[in-house]
């Protein structure tokens, strides 16, 4: 939409001979404009308007002539229903099935809660499932929404909020508390409640850009959602005696448990993502006969669903977390990683792992119960290795140590080294006495 303060304005022309016989006229850019009136105090009053809005420095679009807070107030009869699915359609083909997929979980939770007061649809479960599988997967638009989910659907159209009353507190504070809570009314994680509000603060961000609002009205909201704990709990990191005793347990596991052996080494030793050993290929590893290793990581395998992604594929490949989409990621490896690798390709003649290997079931809760005593396992709820971020957590903070014992920062992995104050705050690990020393690495 084409935007100028060029506006020029004539007097009121009158034409008798036709019913609406009073014109008001303007030029914007160059292109006149008109409008005619019954009246000539109509015709005069409109005129003041548009003049009063260019005096007060508004811009006027070129194509309709109108001032942008009239093109604005046009635009805020549309509801948040359609402009959350305008923005899905923007985004869509420049986003990756996984995120694709964070959108319309964030849009489907918010929504229902940006009706008309009072409005409850009486099947919510319901109305979620038709949001998050159809109205905002731009891939199932291609077929018509199942019967239920478009009773649902139409119930939503004609009692969701025009994008005007968004800009209340109290609507937005509606909305924001509706992140924090699941469909059966439990509360949220943290993490989710502050990753759907990232996604519905971009919603508000690209209205703003469209002419849809002046401003972004979550900016200088009063809100806020519940804490994050972003320090590693010791409870669920492992030392490295229990380690080798967990990787023992994993390799003596029956089927899968030789396969995931290097798995887990990968993201104890390196401290890479269970996405990055998933995609790790031998081409990529300098794996010598003896000293230290050197994989160099070129992305990650990500489950984002055949639903969400432009092949129909389950799983989708990335690039490295936050780097361009080219960047490598070179991670030193001690010889004990060397060796499980060397021994998994032997076994195997495949990369450290494959896709079903994150999901294998049992694969951290058996080698606890066989690998460690019931005095290792801190606590139920929270048990020791219970995620695969607790494998990371180790190296991460064993690193930490290392660094404030004077050992070379170099000589740990750089995913290692990439958040030592987190680990710091609650890290209760050894710094193993394999951690190399400077030029020592050994490349092949």
């Amino acid at each position: 939409m084409a935007m100028s303060y060029k506006v020029r304005f004539w007097e009121i022309r009158e034409r008798p001979d036709r019913r609406k016989g009073f014109e008001v006229r303007w030029t914007v850019s160059g292109r006149e404009k008109s409008e005619s009136f019954l009246t000539k105090g109509l015709a005069e009053s409109r005129r003041s308007k548009l003049m009063t809005a260019a005096r007060d420095g508004e811009p006027f679009d070129t194509q309709s002539g109108l001032p942008a807070s009239e093109i604005r107030a046009l635009k805020q009869r549309t509801t948040w229903y359609v402009l959350a699915r305008e923005y899905i359609e923007q985004r869509w083909d420049r986003t990756p099935g996984n995120t694709r997929r964070t959108l319309a979980d964030a849009l489907a939770t918010i929504t229902p809660a940006f009706v008309e007061p009072g409005a409850v649809y009486r099947a919510p479960r319901v109305l979620r499932r038709a949001l998050y599988s159809w109205a905002f997967n731009k891939n199932a638009w291609n077929a018509d929404a199942r019967e239920e989910w478009q009773a649902a659907l139409d119930w939503l159209q004609r009692h969701s909020l025009p994008v005007s009353e968004l800009e209340e507190p109290d609507v937005l504070r509606r909305g924001l508390d509706a992140l924090c809570r699941k469909v059966d009314g439990a509360a949220a994680a943290a993490k989710t409640v502050n990753r759907k509000r990232a996604a519905v603060n971009e919603v508000f961000g690209v209205a703003v850009e469209r002419g849809y609002l002046a401003q972004n009205p979550l900016n200088g909201l009063r809100w806020t959602g519940p804490e994050v704990a972003d320090e590693v709990d010791p409870d669920c990191v492992p030392n490295p005696a229990q380690v080798a005793r967990l990787l023992a347990a994993v390799k003596a596991l029956p089927g899968r448990g030789p396969h995931l052996y290097a798995f887990f080494g990968c993201m104890y030793y390196a401290a890479m993502r269970p996405a990055e050993v998933i995609h790790l290929q031998k081409s990529q590893c300098r794996l010598p006969t003896s000293g230290w290793g050197l994989p160099n990581l070129k992305g990650g395998v990500v489950t984002a669903g055949k639903e969400w992604t432009d092949d129909g594929a389950v799983h989708e490949i990335h690039s490295l977390k936050r780097r361009a989409a080219k960047a490598t990621r070179p991670v030193p490896i001690p010889p004990v990683l060397v060796r499980m690798l060397r021994e998994h390709i032997g076994t195997f003649g495949v990369a450290p792992t494959d896709v079903s290997s994150a999901t294998q079931r049992g694969t951290t809760s058996m080698p606890r119960r066989t690998a460690l005593p019931g005095g290792e396992r801190v606590r139920p709820l929270l048990p020791l290795t219970s995620t695969p971020l607790s494998w990371r957590s180790a190296p991460t903070t064993c690193a930490t140590s290392a660094s404030r014992s004077g050992w070379p920062p170099e000589s740990t992995p750089s995913s290692a080294r990439a958040a030592p104050d987190k680990a710091s705050r609650s890290s209760s690990a050894t710094t193993p006495s394999s951690w190399p020393k400077r030029g020592t690495m050994r490349t092949g």
